[in-house]
């Protein structure tokens, strides 16, 4: 009797790996749709915001001078 329980044993373990990987190879495009739909909708309005703000200028755009910093040290 326990050489059968033993014998169970990778039984199961093979059942068990068959059921998982029916599952992980099972087919996963129905999703793929909607993401796909919601990816071109982001990508639309993505162009949409590039367009509207290369013809608005901003209010700050100044040209500014940088004067550099001398420090003088004397031995």
């Amino acid at each position: 009797m326990a050489a059968l329980a033993w014998l169970l044993i990778p039984l199961f373990a093979v059942v068990g790996a068959a059921i998982w990987g029916s599952w992980a190879s099972r087919n996963k495009t129905t999703g793929d749709v909607a993401e796909l739909a919601g990816y071109a909708r982001f990508r639309d309005a993505m162009e949409r915001s590039h367009t509207t703000e290369d013809h608005v200028r901003p209010e700050r755009e100044t040209a500014t001078t940088v004067t550099p910093v001398t420090t003088s040290t004397s031995s």
